[in-house]
């Protein structure tokens, strides 16, 4: 009974929050005023309270720019909680565009979509992206393509590391003379539920894998509350004219898997 309330309090708040953010977010992106990035990451930071979700930040994105955020990827939630923590965009896929409400707030947050089993689409797309990394907008990458368990870190998939070689080539790169593309590796760990830690099983609680329905899944989030996730910053690696992207791609990779591992022998 009393998980059923608490489920439909969080849904009346986000409602209710909705309804009032979603026009002035319109307005901010027309207008500039106030700043495209501050309403989203104030309602996400409510998101995340609603939710029950404790996060432990170590480090913090870094301050060059272009800067392109590369982490691992559980669960929908991933997105609220780096969201809360700065301005940022993402990479989203394709078809997340023509979702009913998420759709539409990944559009108010200037998502790029990609298809990424298309390599002319993904030749083009990453191009877009390229040009709002050279813009300055902070954008975050899944690199996975998908999203794991929660206990392991899938392979990188490289083609989207294109996006810093399209912004160095991009007209707006050009005229600002950009020589360098900052990628900033992020690892996300959900280490514990109602302060206990997870161990491989629990950590099923947080990800939300393939195609799994996603309402029952926001529902136990609801109702359970009080997960424990480590946020870690690590060095940004530097992005050149030169950089082979597939070599980028495996160096961050190593760098999300090794800081995994050793977040969830030690959780904080």
């Amino acid at each position: 009974m009393i998980g059923w309330a608490r489920t439909g309090l969080v849904l009346l708040c986000v409602v209710v929050a909705s309804l009032v953010g979603i026009p002035l977010q319109i307005l901010a992106l027309r207008t500039g005023i106030p700043h495209p990035g501050t309403i989203p990451r104030l309602f996400h930071a409510m998101v995340r309270r609603l939710l029950g979700i404790s996060v432990r930040v170590s480090g913090r994105p870094s301050g060059d720019r272009p800067l392109l955020l590369v982490a691992n990827h559980v669960s929908w939630t991933d997105i609220v909680i780096l969201s809360s923590l700065a301005p940022m965009s993402f990479v989203a896929k394709s078809d997340m565009a023509t979702w009913p409400v998420f759709g539409l707030f990944a559009k108010l947050q200037r998502s790029v979509f990609v298809e990424r089993e298309r390599a002319r689409t993904s030749h083009k797309q990453a191009n877009e992206l390229g040009e709002r990394l050279a813009e300055g907008t902070v954008m975050v990458l899944f690199a996975e393509g998908t999203t794991s368990d929660g206990n392991i870190v899938l392979p990188f998939k490289s083609t989207l590391f294109g996006a810093a070689q399209a912004a160095l080539a991009s007209e707006t790169g050009r005229r600002l003379d950009i020589r360098t593309v900052h990628i900033q590796p992020v690892t996300i760990a959900y280490t514990r539920l109602q302060g206990m830690p997870m161990g491989r099983f629990h950590r099923m609680h947080a990800a939300w894998i393939g195609d799994s329905d996603l309402v029952p899944h926001l529902g136990a989030l609801i109702r359970e509350g009080g997960m424990d996730v480590e946020v870690h910053f690590d060095e940004p690696i530097p992005f050149t004219a030169r950089s082979k992207r597939k070599d980028v791609a495996l160096e961050i990779e190593a760098i999300v898997r090794a800081r995994m591992a050793g977040v969830l022998r030690n959780p904080r």
